[in-house]
C-alpha cells in the first residue's frame, strides 16, 4: 500500500486516525510496563490484520482499515524521551495534525490495567507525552492512559517501569487490550465523548493492582 497524504476533499470523505504506542526499541524493554502503548499497538494490529512493514520519521508503521475508516499504527524507535520526534514526523508525512492523533501510554497513577482517555491535557509527568506536547507545542491531542500501578514501597518509580510483567499481570494483558481496542473502535466510530464514556467506566471485574514485589 502506498502512503500517501490525505489532502483537500480527499480527507472530508474518509477520517484517518494516527495511533501511536509509546514504548522504547529494544528487545530488553520489549515486556516492561513502559512498553504497555507498544504491546497495544500491537494487538491493535493483529486484531485488524495489520502489519509493522515499514519505517517512517524513525517509527515503525502498519497502515489500513479499521471500523470503515483509514488507520495508521505507529510505535517511535527514538526512545521515550524523544517520542516526539517521531510523532511530528509522522503527523507531516500523512498531513494529518494533532486532533487527529491518538496517544497511548502507560500511567504510575492508575490501577494495574484501569484505562482513562483524555482530549486533551499536561503529560501528568510522563516523558514521552511531553516529548510529544513540546515538539507539537500543544497538549489538545488524544491520549489514553493504560494503569501499570504504583511501585512497591522503596523502589524507584524509573526503574519499576521498566521491570517486566509478572505472569499474573502478563496473563491479564490480553483482557485489557481487548477492552482498550473495543473503546478505541468506539473513538473510530462514535466520537471521543462515547469513547471516553466506554473507556473511563471501571471494568465489571477489574484487573488487581500489581503486587508488592
Amino acid at each position: 500500500m502506498d502512503w500517501l497524504p490525505i489532502v483537500g476533499s480527499e480527507r472530508s470523505v474518509k477520517e484517518t486516525r494516527l495511533i501511536v504506542g509509546l514504548g522504547n526499541p529494544g528487545r530488553e524493554y520489549a515486556k516492561t510496563r513502559h512498553n504497555i502503548g507498544f504491546l497495544c499497538v500491537d494487538a491493535l494490529a493483529r486484531r485488524w490484520g495489520l502489519v509493522f512493514s515499514r519505517r517512517r520519521a524513525r517509527a515503525e508503521v502498519a497502515e489500513g482499515q479499521a471500523c470503515g475508516q483509514r488507520v495508521i499504527l505507529a510505535k517511535p524507535q527514538t526512545y521515550m524521551n524523544e517520542s516526539g520526534t517521531a510523532v511530528r514526523g509522522l503527523l507531516k508525512l500523512t498531513d494529518l495534525a494533532p486532533s487527529d492523533l491518538l496517544v497511548i501510554a502507560d500511567d504510575l497513577d492508575l490501577p494495574f490495567g484501569r484505562l482513562r482517555l483524555r482530549e486533551k491535557g499536561s503529560s501528568g509527568g510522563h516523558r514521552g507525552i511531553q516529548s510529544i506536547i513540546d515538539q507539537l507545542g500543544t497538549d489538545r491531542f488524544a491520549r489514553l492512559r493504560i494503569g501499570i500501578g504504583r511501585p512497591p514501597p522503596g523502589v524507584d518509580p524509573i526503574e519499576y517501569v521498566l521491570t517486566s510483567f509478572t505472569a499474573s499481570e502478563a496473563a491479564e494483558l490480553p483482557i485489557i487490550f481487548e477492552r482498550a481496542a473495543e473503546g478505541i473502535e468506539v473513538l473510530l466510530t462514535r466520537g471521543i465523548a462515547a469513547a471516553m464514556n466506554t473507556l473511563n467506566a471501571a471494568p465489571t471485574t477489574a484487573p488487581r493492582s500489581a503486587p508488592s514485589q
